[in-house]
């Protein structure tokens, strides 16, 4: 989703744009995961993008192609990106979030080590901490009670004697070795903690794309599975769109071994039962669900985004997608892809 999003982006203000990807996304969660429809409206609908069917596990195929292709940035959004099927397959998970992005790093302090090089990493470095601090249970939300959390969890929360889950720990080793190739090479190196990265082009199910996949539920009926803590968790939606908008500015001015929280923020958080208030609203159709009394494990009670450090380095960057904006499209997406 991110990956494409960022390909249409910087196509749109003149880049040359190539695409890797293999499909692995269908292999970790099945047909409903596939993302070949996104590849293919990638190359009909942007002239001169290009795609290559790499899969970033294997060291020699990735310094062949950035070799070849020497590029002038490197966004880097290839990940199994689910903690719960991280258990499951924990070698592939290894290997994909962390060993292949150590090929991507080094390939590129070889071939381009000016190149500003931007890896999406995940709120889940911060392992269960944020549950950890004291909460305040509202009438449909779980929200921070410390005065000092009001705008969020910030970049300085620690990652350190928590529990990440497997595809947290996968990230965190990633995340690191991202900062230290900036810090220790002095390469423009960026980790983005996303929030709930969401849009129309994610193609949500189950295990990952919260609110894509809740609101493909709702559309077609089906029954949404709620884990734990009352359906009041909190999460913070931030459109695709506006995640490429910030890469594009932190490429116009890098820094070396820079981290960031990216997400919606408190503006653009919701709860669960929030969320099925407001697809309700704007479908007509009732949610289906039911729910289990297990939470899932290392999953956030709550977790916005503080958006202050971002801002303050980049601020020319905001939010321009609204919640409500990014529930509309959304439906528009599913209903298109049901005819």
């Amino acid at each position: 989703m991110i990956g494409s999003e960022v390909c249409r982006y910087f196509h749109k203000i003149g880049w040359k744009v190539h695409g890797l990807d293999n499909n692995q996304r269908a292999v970790f969660f099945g047909p409903e995961g596939d993302t070949r429809w996104n590849q293919e409206r990638l190359c009909k609908e942007l002239a001169g993008f290009e795609h290559h069917e790499v899969d970033i596990r294997y060291r020699a195929r990735v310094v062949e192609l950035i070799e070849h292709l020497c590029p002038d940035a490197i966004v880097h959004a290839a990940a199994q990106p689910s903690h719960d099927r991280a258990a499951s397959i924990p070698f592939d998970d290894f290997d994909t979030n962390a060993v292949g992005t150590f090929n991507l790093l080094q390939a590129v302090r070889e071939r381009c080590s000016s190149s500003p090089f931007v890896f999406l990493s995940t709120n889940k470095v911060y392992g269960d901490r944020p549950n950890r601090v004291e909460m305040k249970e509202q009438d449909t939300r779980w929200d921070y009670a410390d005065p000092a959390l009001s705008h969020g969890i910030p970049e300085s929360f620690g990652i350190d004697q928590c529990l990440h889950s497997v595809f947290g720990a996968s990230k965190v080793a990633a995340d690191i070795m991202v900062q230290e190739y900036g810090n220790y090479f002095q390469m423009p190196t960026c980790c983005l903690r996303g929030g709930c990265l969401t849009g129309s082009s994610h193609s949500g199910v189950q295990l990952h794309g919260f609110l894509s996949y809740l609101i493909k539920c709702n559309i077609e009926q089906r029954e949404y599975r709620v884990f734990g803590y009352g359906g009041k968790q909190v999460r913070d939606n931030i459109h695709a769109t506006d995640v490429a908008h910030f890469i594009a500015c932190y490429i116009e001015e890098p820094r070396c071994g820079a981290v960031y929280n990216i997400g919606g923020g408190k503006d653009n958080s919701c709860s669960i039962i929030e969320a099925f208030s407001l697809v309700e609203s704007c479908t007509g159709k009732k949610m289906k669900w039911i729910y289990d009394i297990q939470a899932r494990k290392g999953d956030h009670i709550c977790y916005y985004s503080d958006l202050r450090k971002i801002k303050t380095d980049y601020p020319s960057w905001r939010i321009n997608k609204s919640l409500s904006y990014i529930f509309n499209e959304i439906i528009d997406m599913w209903i298109s892809r049901m005819r």
